[in-house]
């Protein structure tokens, strides 16, 4: 929790405290009672799938109907609004829309219920690596919900087929961009945690690990981080990142790709539908999906992204709470409204039966291998520190063996 976090929720407790109170607070018993479900996101927005699942819940369970209080699009805005609240012990919020990282932080902080009691049950219904993202210390802290993983977009009237290294996806993507005038790649470049990811996307894919599997020990290897951050310097100088590139984030880029503009793109599976009903776009019917390349072309390297449901451990209504963030994850019917909506759900049986639809079937051959960042609790700190670190180097603005030090000794740090 940094300082100005803390001093804000010092200062709002009073008022928090209040709103508890209020309908729609979580001031229900054990027996019933109203939720609340504070979520963020696009689709956490009225008329978005959220809400549609919330309805199915409510059929279902009328004495323990649960209500969204929308939290902000922005991660970073998400996190703080819940912060203010839990810091606070206050009750408003009994189910917790988090994203996949901040499992460590908010168990550490000791703001939510354990899950160890529906281990069996969550974890036989889930993708594996959306059920460890909601693990910390060996303990279940939070339930899968919905997740996500890395695509490259890509110009069918360009390119014959997907390129399935960094390397030939360089080649292959200015050669195609020179012909047909336009610029070859665009992604999430800017300094923000799109760009954290982006990075690590590369690092994975060519052999690196953060920590080791249970996070003791620091096994960052700097040769392989350089490889990563020259592949992006070397992006922008000869012109494989597309202008712009370092201040795009999700939807810059997406309105790049959708534009015309780039023979290729790093971006989330939501783009896709966007793009393909957008009739006024000229690649709406010429772009397709691949999994994202490696260094060494075998296999592919996601990081994984979505969000986890966690029971508040300040809730007056904690068993219904679990209740719901236990069906949530293995309901097959709430998890296709997900599928439906364009939100990657994280049951496996969702995606054996979607095998038609294209981004589904990717998913499911690319989440098996999708990596989550570490659900450490200080990974708000770290993401800060690599973009600090990692930023200006891949720019040119900073040489790029020091950058990779700095991100060790950070690293180095968080397990003394």
């Amino acid at each position: 929790m940094n300082t100005r976090v803390r001093a804000i929720a010092v200062l709002a407790a009073c008022a928090l405290a209040a709103a508890a109170c209020t309908p729609g607070g979580g001031g229900g018993d054990e027996e019933g009672g109203e939720l609340t479900w504070a979520i963020g996101g696009a689709e956490a927005n009225p008329g978005g799938v959220h809400h549609s699942v919330a309805d199915l819940w409510n059929e279902q369970n009328p004495d323990t109907p649960i209500s969204i209080e929308t939290l902000p699009e922005p991660a970073d805005e998400q996190r703080e609004q819940q912060a203010l609240e839990l810091n606070a012990g206050a009750s408003g919020f009994d189910v917790l829309g988090m994203d996949v990282i901040w499992t460590g932080e908010y168990s550490e902080n000791g703001w939510l219920e354990s899950l160890e009691d529906v281990r069996s049950e969550l974890e036989a219904a889930s993708i594996p690596a959306a059920f460890e993202s909601a693990t910390w210390g060996g303990e279940l802290w939070a339930a899968p919900y919905n997740s996500n993983a890395g695509f490259l977009y890509y110009r069918t009237d360009l390119v014959d087929s997907p390129p399935t290294t960094w390397e030939e996806l360089r080649e292959v993507g200015l050669a195609a961009a020179e012909e047909a005038g336009i610029a070859p790649f665009v992604g999430q470049g800017a300094r923000y945690e799109g760009f954290v990811v982006n990075w690590l996307e590369y690092y994975w894919s060519a052999g690196g690990e953060l920590y080791n599997e249970d996070q003791t020990e620091v096994v960052f290897d700097p040769e392989l981080a350089e490889q990563a951050t020259e592949f992006m310097r070397t992006s922008i100088e000869e012109g494989f990142y597309a202008p712009g590139f370092n201040t795009a984030q999700e939807e810059e880029a997406r309105n790049e790709f959708q534009s015309g503009n780039t023979v290729f793109m790093r971006n989330w599976p939501y783009a896709y539908s966007l793009i393909q009903e957008d009739e006024e776009s000229p690649v709406s019917e010429d772009f397709d999906v691949a999994p994202l390349p490696t260094f060494t072309g075998e296999g592919t390297i996601s990081a994984l992204g979505g969000f986890n449901n966690a029971v508040s451990a300040f809730s007056d209504n904690t068993e219904a709470a679990k209740e719901f963030v236990v069906w949530a994850a293995t309901n097959e019917e709430a998890q296709t409204m997900l599928a439906e909506g364009s939100v990657p759900p994280t049951m496996q049986a969702v995606y054996d039966d979607l095998q038609d639809d294209p981004v589904m079937a990717l998913l499911g051959e690319i989440l098996p291998d999708a990596r989550p960042r570490p659900p450490a609790p200080q990974w708000n700190e770290i993401s800060v520190e690599m973009q600090r670190a990692l930023f200006p180097a891949y720019n040119g603005e900073a040489p790029v063996d020091p950058a990779v030090v700095e991100v060790q000794s950070f690293l180095e740090g968080t397990v003394e």
